[in-house]
Order: structure tokens, then C-alpha cells, then sequence
């Protein structure tokens, strides 16, 4: 087991081979450690990637680091998180079509090629073996800033569901609340509010304005979408709808989710789950950072060699100010 960057970079009789990699490992909850785990060997339709940077998960990273996490495919330890890696195709298929060529920069969503320690999602890992239809090319440009292609995926998919409305409130203004005011904007949607209870937080607003929910006294809003992750919000969140409005749950939540009956009776309230983001997501979010329409400019705040991830794990979860902390694992790849 190794816990810095200097102890990694102490191993190179191990860094160079492709059948090992370098990883976060989550042992339990509150139980994280960086080190050597076998990599499954790559088939003929696989690509191997020498990840560049690998962002961390407020939202589903944090119920695995504390252990509530509610039943997922995959569940259990120990596991490598996260979903957000961006690095360099280092071997490609021999016989996928359209397979990304050897040095091509991609972005991979997560990988279960571990071994015996599981891939929930896979991404925090210093070299990823995964079918090379899931490694996405990416623009050069975007540099580590192609981490958050993942949510802003996610938030393109809960804005384009058939007969979806766009948002008029938004509830939370981390990395994935900012990307739905942007991508809503982007889409000639009204200038949404967004709710955001921490002060730090409410910095940082481009084109809408943040706010203090405790400042709102309207009643009126005909799509709220909640990226809070707080299951005891939906009862206040219902009491804030006109008439028909609707509730897009678009977080991950921990805890069931429950409301009173007779006031969304009263308003006919509706309720959407936004679920993962697909592969035409993620290209349309491409296409709208290409053409300068979505910025993904701001958002990361944070960075932490690889081999630092203990704290870099902490300091997310409990910095107001860290919106999205990234691992640079290009010293160990």
C-alpha cells in the first residue's frame, strides 16, 4: 500500500507494466487508501488508458465513502470509485471499428477491470482497461476540464427528456446545479433561481442569480429541479409549485423519499427522475462546449496529485469552497 505520490513514484519496476495500475481503494466506509491492484488483461476489443486526471464525486463518491450508499449493482468493498477520468489511449483495439487510435486523448465513465476488487464506477485508478466503445474521444482543448463531461451529460439528459420544461428553480449550486442554469440558458430557458443555502456557494453565478431559499417567497414555479441530494426537502419543495408544476429529482439520495399527499393533491404536482446520462448526452454536451455555447470554465477548484487522495477525498466532502477536486495521476501512469 502507498499513501503519497512520493511512495509512488518509488515503484517503478511496477508503473511501467500494463497488467498493474495505481488506485484509489475504498476498504470501507471512511476507509481509503491509494495502492497496487491487478488489472484485468485487455481482450480485442478493449483499449488501454493512461489516465490523465480523475475528478471526485460530491454526490455518489461521498454515500461510498460513508457507507450509505443504498443497494447498487457492483455494491460492496472493497471497490474503486468514480466516473469521471479523462487520460491517453495507450493500447487500442485490434478488431473494434472506430476504435481510438494509440495516444488519442479520451474520456471513460468508469471501468471494471480490477480483478478481484470492484469497480464502483472504476475511474480513480492510474491506467483503466475498458471496451473501446466507452472510451469517448475528447477535444485536446478541454484539457482536465473533460472530467465534468460526465455531469454535464447528466444535466443535458434531465433538461432533454421527452416533454421535459425547463428549469424556473434550481435547487443547489454545486458543480451539477451550475451546469443545469448553463445548459438551460444555452437552450433559451428563463433565467432560472437557484436556491443555495451555504453563502460561499452562492458565489460564483454567471447569467442567474443564487439566493438564500429562506429569501424566495414564491409560490408559483412550474419546474423545480433538485440537485440537493437532501431527501427532507421534497414536502417545501411541493409547497413552491404552481398548479401542474413539476419536481425533476436529478440528485442521488441515500434516504427514501417521502411527501405529503394532500398539498401535491392540491396542485396536481407531477415528479420526474433523471436518470443516467447516455451516450448521445455526452455528445451533445461535447458539441455545445465545442461551439463555445456551454462553458465548462470555473468549475474545478480544486487539484491533488494522485497519491495525496486522502486528503483530497476529505477536503471535498468537507470545503464549502471546493466545488470539484481533481487527481492528477499523470506521474503515475
Amino acid at each position: 500500500m502507498v499513501s503519497n505520490s512520493a511512495q509512488i513514484e518509488s515503484r517503478s519496476d511496477v508503473r511501467g507494466e500494463s497488467s498493474k495500475a495505481i488506485a484509489v481503494v475504498l476498504e470501507g466506509p471512511e476507509r481509503l487508501a491509494v495502492e497496487h491492484v491487478d488489472l484485468d488483461p485487455a481482450g480485442p476489443g478493449d483499449v488501454v488508458v493512461d489516465v490523465e486526471w480523475s475528478a471526485i464525486s460530491t454526490g455518489t463518491e461521498r454515500l461510498l465513502y460513508l457507507g450509505r450508499m443504498p443497494p447498487f449493482p457492483g455494491m460492496g468493498y472493497p471497490l474503486v470509485p468514480g466516473y469521471e477520468a479523462v487520460g491517453r489511449v495507450r493500447q487500442s483495439a485490434s478488431d473494434a471499428q472506430e476504435a481510438p487510435r494509440v495516444g488519442t486523448r479520451v474520456f471513460v465513465g468508469g471501468a471494471r477491470c480490477f480483478g478481484k476488487v470492484r469497480g464502483l464506477f472504476g475511474a480513480a485508478a492510474s491506467r483503466l482497461v475498458v471496451p473501446a466503445s466507452r472510451a469517448i474521444v475528447v477535444a485536446e482543448d478541454l484539457g482536465e476540464r473533460a472530467v465534468l463531461l460526465a455531469l454535464a451529460a447528466t444535466a443535458y439528459h434531465a433538461l432533454h427528456q421527452p416533454g421535459a420544461r425547463l428549469p424556473d428553480l434550481i435547487v443547489g449550486h454545486g458543480v451539477l446545479g451550475r451546469l443545469l442554469a448553463r445548459l438551460a440558458l444555452a437552450a433559451g430557458g428563463p433565467i432560472p433561481v437557484v436556491w443555495e443555502r451555504d453563502a460561499v456557494r452562492r458565489e460564483g453565478a454567471e447569467g442567474y442569480v443564487a439566493i438564500d431559499p429562506q429569501k424566495d417567497d414564491r409560490h408559483d414555479y412550474a419546474s423545480i429541479y433538485d440537485v440537493s441530494g437532501d431527501a427532507s426537502l421534497l414536502d417545501d419543495l411541493i409547497a413552491r409549485l404552481a398548479p401542474g408544476g413539476e419536481v425533476v429529482l436529478a440528485g442521488f439520495y441515500s434516504e427514501r423519499l417521502n411527501f405529503a399527499f394532500a398539498p401535491a393533491f392540491m396542485r396536481e404536482a407531477r415528479f420526474r427522475v433523471a436518470a443516467e446520462w447516455k451516450p448521445g448526452d455526452l455528445a451533445a454536451v461535447q458539441e455545445l462546449a465545442a461551439s463555445g455555447r456551454l462553458s465548462l470554465d470555473g468549475l474545478i477548484t480544486h487539484r491533488a496529485a494522485a497519491g495525496a487522495a486522502q486528503d483530497a477525498y476529505r477536503t471535498a466532502f468537507a470545503d464549502a469552497r471546493c466545488l470539484k477536486m481533481v487527481l492528477d495521476w499523470r506521474a503515475t501512469a
